[in-house]
């Protein structure tokens, strides 16, 4: 009895430990998940000071307006925070190197090229505005921008790699405390009927509820009925089930946060391209189309230059309006899904048929998730599949949001290839949805998206 009851205790314990550690384990992947956001938010920030810095310099050369040089001002005054921040939080040491490198070449950038180009056009200085300034100041922003677009991608493939290893650890635990588990019920056997009424059929439960834990059910609980060891091996199982269960919380929750960070980020460059850039291009075509009609008679060619530079100012209207649209479309923020999705069939080279019972606005991270996933669709189908309709269904219950894609084209789909499925699926399992994906060859492709619309 005290040897099996010893050898009986050290595998348990061993095997809950194991357990425990991989929970603390899926805890770190969490906060290092939340570091590598912190890090690629810290890098954004700093980006848009560079941006700032360009737009504002580009803008007072060209117009000279005292005005343009306010966000220059206000970025030269950020970008020292900006940089200490970002190197602070890279705190890998290639990163960190990257870091710095950036850096550097920031303020390169300030105190080399920015200030001297400022301060020479105020002397209006004719180098400032020359063709060779433009190229070297483009060739700099463009440098800063592979460095940015480096850093970050090492950041995320460092975020992956972390999670890689973490679940790999996870599963190998789960596995031998699963394992530990049956060899401690075998153990018990062997001790007698006794012995089996009494800790048999506990342990035989607590190896069940590991299995649905190791599948993936950490909502599994014990009930805690036991007494002396077994009470206690049902209450450490169910503190290490809750520690699990609060982990991948933590994990669903920051994925959530990410998107919904990368949704804002997007909301916010197409109001500011629409309320900014574009006005101001729209404003200049308008300022051409004035001089192109104030143009003396028999300047035949000073009127043609200016009616193509404004046909030219209007095309890049256009081709914003396009890129905006890509970016977040606008229609979905003021008008919601139902006009969002009419908008895109409308423009869709497919005809396609709605089929809409969405009387009300919906969540955000919802409305975004059902709109790329018909815009994906759509893309996709027109691309590859050659149907002859796509039937778009969407429909907004009490509870639950559901949204089906089907097309008759030529099928054969496979989420294994490419991006754009595989986003899809993340995109809606950020918001607690599902996605499902039938695509037969010759059979078409239908896309089933399922959110529910309150938290459970």
């Amino acid at each position: 009895m005290v040897l099996a009851s010893g050898l009986l205790a050290l595998i348990v314990g061993g095997a809950f430990a194991v357990l425990l550690a991989a929970a603390a384990s899926e805890r770190e992947a969490a906060d290092l998940a939340e570091h590598s956001q912190r890090v690629l938010a810290a890098a954004n920030q700093l980006e848009r000071l560079v941006v700032d810095l360009e737009t504002g310099e580009r803008g007072f050369v060209l117009t000279g307006d005292e005005r343009f040089l306010q966000p220059w001002t206000g970025a030269q005054t950020a970008l020292p925070d900006a940089t200490d921040q970002l190197e602070r939080l890279a705190v890998v040491p290639a990163q960190h190197a990257r870091a710095g490198a950036i850096a550097e070449a920031v303020t390169s950038y300030v105190e080399d090229f920015s200030v001297p180009v400022v301060e020479a056009a105020r002397r209006s200085d004719p180098t400032a505005g020359s063709v060779d300034t433009a190229l070297e100041g483009k060739r700099r922003i463009d440098a800063l921008r592979a460095d940015f677009d480096r850093l970050r991608a090492a950041e995320r493939t460092l975020a992956t790699t972390r999670q890689d290893r973490d679940h790999a650890a996870t599963t190998r635990a789960v596995t031998w405390a699963v394992i530990g588990l049956v060899g401690s019920v075998l153990l018990i056997v062997l001790v007698g009927a006794y012995l089996g009424r009494a800790i048999v059929l506990p342990i035989r439960r607590a190896s069940t509820m590991a299995g649905r834990l190791a599948g993936g059910d950490v909502a599994v609980r014990m009930p805690e009925t036991g007494v002396g060891e077994i009470g206690a091996l049902e209450r450490s199982f169910n503190i290490m089930a809750r520690s699990l269960q609060e982990s991948r919380a933590e994990l669903t929750a920051s994925r959530a946060r990410v998107v919904a960070a990368g949704d804002d980020a997007r909301r916010r460059i197409e109001r500011d391209l629409h309320d900014g850039t574009q006005q101001r291009l729209v404003s200049l075509g308008l300022d051409l189309r004035s001089a192109e009609a104030m143009v003396p008679p028999g300047s035949d060619e000073l009127g043609a230059q200016l009616a193509r530079s404004a046909e030219g100012l209007a095309e890049a209207v256009e081709d914003l309006q396009e890129i905006s649209r890509g970016i977040h479309p606008a229609i979905l923020s003021r008008g919601g899904l139902g006009p969002a999705l009419k908008a895109l069939a409308r423009r869709s080279a497919v005809p396609v048929e709605l089929d809409l019972h969405v009387d009300r606005r919906l969540p955000a991270s919802v409305e975004v998730a059902a709109y790329y996933v018909v815009s994906e669709a759509i893309t996709n189908a027109t691309k590859h599949a050659e149907p002859s309709v796509i039937q778009v269904d969407a429909e907004a219950a009490d509870s639950t949001f559901r949204l089906a894609v089907r097309d008759d084209g030529a099928g054969g789909a496979d989420p294994g290839r490419g991006s754009g499925l595989l986003g899809l699926r993340d995109r809606v399992e950020a918001s607690g949805g599902r996605l499902e994906i039938t695509s037969p060859p010759d059979g078409g492709t239908s896309l089933l998206v399922t959110i529910p619309l309150v938290d459970g």
